[in-house]
C-alpha cells in the first residue's frame, strides 16, 4: 500500500489531503513518525524518523495520532481481495504481502493482470493506492513493487533479471542496509554486477553467513516459498514516554510488563525464542540494543523478564534519562519443534 496509515486519515479526513501528514508523533516534538504522506515526504520525513526532526524539516506538517484498529479493518478488506486470487497469502505487516498466483483461483494465466486487478479492486473497495512488483521469486517482485510508487506496477520477467539486477544500485538491494551499503561501497561494490563478481567464499568472509544470500540474490536466486503461516522473525513491544525516566527501579517493572506481552505474543502463535534484545533510546535520542541468547529455548515472561533487566544493568540507565525502551524476542522455533520447508514454483508472468 502507498504510505498506507497517512493515506488512510488522508481518505477519511478530506481536510488533510494534499498536505503534509504525519501519523504517530506530537506536535511537541515527542515521539517518532509511524508513516508519512507523499507530500511530508518532499521534506525528507519517513517512517521511524524522531517527531523533533520531522517539525524542523517540516513546521507546517499535521500529527495525526495513530488508529490502529482502522488500518487494521482496511488491511483485511483488502486480504479479502486476495483470498479471491490464491490462498497462498504471506502477511508481511498490515501494508504488505505477498502472493504466490502461480495456481490462482481464476485460472489467469497472467500474473501482471491480476496484480492489475488487484490494484483496481483495491481503489474501488477501499479507495486507495497501491504499488505492485511482479517477478518470478520475493526478492525481485519486492524490489519490484518500489519502482513506480505511488499506484505503480513493475513486472521484471526472467529473460530481464539479471541484467536489471546488474545495474541496480547497491542501495536499493531489499534487505542491504545503509550500514552495509557503506561497507560495499568500501569495497567497490557499487552494484548488483559489482556484487555479481565476488565469490561466495569472500562474501561470506567480509559479511558473514548473510553472505551467501547476497551472492544467490546478485544471480537472481531467492528459492523462499510463500508461507500462509509464518513465524515473524521478531516479537517486541516498545513505547516512547511522555516524560524522560532516570529510575532503574521504574524501568525494570516497566521491562517486566513488556515482557508479558510479548510472551502473550509467543503463546498465540504456538513459538519459543532463542534471544531476548533489549532496546533503549536516551534524552539525546541515541539508541542502543543489548542482546543476550541463553542457550535455551524462551517462552515464559518471568524468564524474559528477567535477562531483559540484567541487559539493562549493562546500559547507562540512571544515569542518563531515557526516552524510549523494548524489549524484543527471536530465533524462534515452534512449540514442536518443526521447521517450515518448501520450494518456489516457476510461474507465467505476463
Amino acid at each position: 500500500m502507498d504510505a498506507f496509515y497517512a493515506s488512510v486519515e488522508q481518505r477519511d479526513e478530506p481536510a488533510l489531503r494534499g498536505k503534509p501528514v504525519a501519523v504517530g508523533g506530537s506536535p511537541q516534538g515527542r515521539g517518532v513518525v509511524a508513516a508519512a504522506s507523499y507530500e511530508a515526504r518532499k521534506f525528507g520525513i519517513r517512517s521511524a524518523m524522531p517527531a523533533a526532526h520531522a517539525l524542523r524539516l517540516c513546521p507546517d506538517i499535521i500529527f495525526i495520532r495513530p488508529r490502529f484498529d482502522v488500518y487494521k479493518n482496511v488491511s483485511l478488506e483488502i486480504r479479502e481481495i486476495f483470498h479471491e486470487y490464491t490462498h497462498l497469502v504471506e502477511p508481511l505487516s498490515l501494508d504488505e504481502a505477498y502472493l504466490d498466483v502461480t495456481e490462482n483461483k481464476p485460472g489467469n494465466p497472467s500474473a501482471t493482470l491480476i496484480a492489475r486487478e488487484i490494484k483496481q479492486k483495491i481503489k474501488t473497495k477501499t479507495g486507495l493506492t497501491a504499488s505492485a512488483g511482479v517477478s518470478f521469486n520475493k526478492f525481485l517482485a519486492k524490489i519490484a513493487s518500489d519502482l513506480r510508487k505511488p499506484d505503480g506496477l513493475a513486472l521484471i520477467p526472467p529473460d530481464k533479471a539479471l541484467d536489471f539486477i546488474a545495474r541496480l544500485p547497491i542501495g536499493k538491494f531489499h534487505g542491504i542496509g545503509k550500514a552495509t551499503e557503506a561497507k560495499m561501497h568500501r569495497l567497490g561494490i557499487q552494484n548488483g554486477g559489482d556484487l555479481r563478481s565476488w565469490s561466495k567464499w569472500d562474501l561470506n568472509k567480509n559479511f558473514g553467513k548473510v553472505g551467501a544470500f547476497y551472492y544467490n540474490i546478485a544471480r537472481a536466486i531467492d528459492d523462499r516459498p510463500v508461507r500462509t503461516e509464518r513465524i515473524p522473525k521478531s516479537i517486541g513491544k516498545e513505547k516512547t514516554f511522555e516524560n524522560d525516566v532516570d529510575s532503574v527501579e521504574w524501568l525494570s517493572g516497566f521491562i517486566t510488563l513488556l515482557s508479558k506481552k510479548v510472551a502473550d505474543r509467543l503463546r498465540k502463535e504456538g513459538a519459543q525464542a532463542r534471544t531476548v534484545t533489549l532496546k533503549l533510546r536516551y534524552d539525546n535520542f541515541e539508541s542502543i540494543t543489548r542482546s543476550f541468547t541463553p542457550g535455551h529455548p524462551l517462552s515464559e515472561a518471568e524468564e524474559i523478564a528477567e535477562l531483559a533487566i540484567r541487559l539493562l544493568e549493562e546500559t547507562d540507565a540512571g544515569e542518563r534519562k531515557v526516552r524510549l525502551t523494548g524489549v524484543t524476542v527471536s530465533g524462534f522455533l515452534r512449540d514442536d519443534g518443526s521447521s517450515e520447508e518448501g520450494q518456489q514454483m516457476t510461474l507465467p508472468l505476463v
